[in-house]
């Protein structure tokens, strides 16, 4: 009888052990705190909403703070495979916080979603790593090509002094020689700048026909601000780093006619029913809106929610490869992710190949124009 009873007890701790095991854990890394919180914050109130089950397994989701420093990102990626064994990483919030996270998931062969536009990566950096955001590449052209039906000759620049405002750079150059448009003024700022008034004077010492700021969230701002402020009457564009209410309360007046690109999901019932992204993007803002409240839509929690998505579509494939917990499962969900195909989601529709490991296209992005205090679909 004593021989039976351990016969049990070891056959149902291994049938636990079992289950335990095929918990799926997803490790989370963003900037709650620091420049970006205000993209950070919608991001973290997005995973309370996101399935706890994919492929008929739990998902545990742990959710690290970054402070927008890419050291302490880079940190959390590390803490989240070493202590928590995670299977999946999303994160971060901005580009060299997300840039510093892969770093870990290259080295440990673990994938990463980021939730920020990244540049093209190479080796395994490029292998680990997806994103949710549209490619600045994308959202360029649509940029630039507004600009040329505005009949915008000569642009001015001023744009982060980091990752973001680089690859944005890199984008454009070739896009504006193209389009015939003309940039002689390059400046930068910091995301914790309180003053950009050399800058701007620069700016409009040159008098281009339009300026391009290239920032995010409320530090976006400033740049707009100081030129309105100094009296710069061109045309002023932004970038899809600024779609967030954050942005429109603290600038208020001063962002007024503001165009930029942004995801399907800011207007999604404004989109034609045909609009594949129309049907996730509703279904986001439904569950967002009902946790926090009215006109809270944030297309930066867009960005953590198409993660979701991705994960859901490629978890149930990796299931049949191998167990969570596993360098053979991590592999399997990085090969289920590269194999993504016609997925619509909040932000578009992803199709992904080995060499795009983001896979959006035209029908992730509209224009827009802030006004009276909201954004405004460009038709």
């Amino acid at each position: 009888m004593m021989k039976s009873t351990s016969l049990v007890a070891a056959a149902l701790a291994a049938l636990l052990a079992t289950s335990a095991a095929a918990e799926i854990n997803i490790g989370v890394t963003l900037s709650a705190t620091g420049p970006a919180a205000s993209l950070g914050i919608p991001e973290k109130n997005t995973f309370p909403l996101m399935p706890t089950t994919m492929g008929g397994q739990k998902v545990n989701y742990i959710v690290l703070d970054d402070a927008t420093n890419p050291t302490e990102a880079n940190k959390n990626a590390r803490r989240l495979v070493d202590e928590n064994k995670v299977d999946a990483i999303i994160g971060s919030t901005t580009t060299p916080t997300s840039l510093a996270a892969i770093e870990v998931a290259a080295e440990t062969g673990t994938p990463i979603i980021t939730m920020a536009p990244i540049p093209p990566q190479q080796g395994a950096k490029q292998s680990w790593s997806f994103v949710t955001p549209q490619g600045i590449g994308l959202m360029a052209s649509a940029l630039i090509d507004h600009m040329k039906a505005a009949g915008v000759k000569t642009l001015g620049f001023i744009g982060y002094a980091d990752a973001y405002g680089e690859v944005w750079l890199n984008a454009m150059k070739p896009q504006l020689e193209k389009a015939g448009i003309k940039m002689d003024v390059v400046e930068r700022f910091q995301r914790t700048d309180t003053s950009v008034t050399g800058q701007v004077l620069k700016l409009i010492s040159a008098n281009p026909d339009a300026v391009l700021v290239v920032g995010s969230g409320t530090p976006a701002v400033l740049p707009q601000a100081t030129l309105n402020e100094r009296g710069y009457k061109g045309k002023i564009y932004q970038t899809h780093g600024v779609a967030n209410r954050d942005f429109l309360r603290v600038g208020g007046k001063n962002v007024e006619g503001a165009v930029f690109p942004v995801g399907p999901m800011l207007l999604a019932e404004e989109l034609p029913d045909s609009h594949p992204s129309k049907k996730p993007a509703l279904e986001f803002v439904a569950a967002y809106e009902k946790a926090f409240g009215k006109d809270s839509r944030s297309t930066f929690g867009a960005h953590a929610w198409d993660a979701g998505l991705l994960l859901s579509a490629a978890v149930p494939q990796a299931l049949k490869q191998a167990q969570p917990g596993t360098p053979a499962f991590r592999k399997a969900l990085r090969d289920a992710l590269e194999a993504t195909k016609e997925l619509p989601g909040a932000h578009g529709v992803f199709n992904m190949t080995a060499t795009d490991h983001n896979g959006l296209d035209e029908r992730g992005r509209v224009m827009v124009i802030v006004e009276g205090g909201t954004w405004k679909l460009i038709k």
